[in-house]
């Protein structure tokens, strides 16, 4: 059994990345965690907060409870990166994961970027390490954009019989959603999917980059 744990700026953001997987581990008897570390009060939404999207989110998507940071949502980058550094570090080690997934590190948006460096130094390779395996996903209407460094997978999961958990899930996430054609709506997600699939033959995936891998 894994200990997984997926490290995203926003709510939404580990459905959009990475939901098929997290759905699939916990189908294999893993435990999916997430940490959320922006977009807490400043955030609410009408009716419901983003909080209680995500905590839906995470039990369709058979995970634990998120844990949430609430720091500055879109001013993570006013932040010292050794303060958010060490907020993963506390998590990283009292949950102890084997695999990490988080963002791109192109992202065109800055909390991305800022969630992927924390994550990276709070895993860094030291002995005694839980951690054997780091990877990056893309979340839609953010690293399609990256000005800087283009997401290039080269790590696929079979989500084929999971991709309907996904799009339930972000179904919890419906005031962040959008019409078709735009990238961040249901049709463009499952399209995506069924493209990543396609690129390795199979009806549907996920894709990553492995950031590190220890076999």
């Amino acid at each position: 059994m894994e200990t997984v744990l997926v490290v995203v700026a926003h709510p939404d953001d580990e459905v959009l990345g990475c939901g098929g997987t997290m759905a699939k581990h916990g189908a294999n008897g893993d435990k999916v965690h997430t940490l959320i570390l922006a977009d807490g009060f400043s955030a609410r939404l009408e009716g419901a907060s983003r909080h209680t999207n995500a905590l839906r989110a995470a039990e369709t998507l058979g995970g634990e409870p998120p844990q949430f940071l609430d720091l500055p949502d879109n001013r993570l980058d006013t932040l010292p990166l050794l303060n958010v550094v060490k907020l993963v570090e506390g998590v990283v080690e009292t949950l102890k994961p084997t695999i990490v997934y988080t963002h791109h590190g192109g992202d065109l948006n800055v909390d991305h970027r800022i969630t992927h460096q924390a994550v990276m130094t709070a895993c860094r390779p030291l002995p005694g390490s839980s951690v054997t395996a780091i990877y990056s996903f893309e979340v839609a209407s953010s690293t399609e954009l990256s000005l800087s460094q283009t997401f290039q997978p080269t790590h696929f999961v079979d989500i084929d019989l999971y991709l309907e958990t996904k799009l339930d899930a972000l179904a919890c996430y419906e005031d962040e959603m959008r019409c078709f054609p735009h990238s961040r709506s249901l049709r463009a997600v499952e399209a995506l999917a069924h493209w990543r699939g396609a690129s390795v033959g199979v009806e549907a995936a996920e894709s990553f980059e492995i950031l590190r891998q220890i076999a």
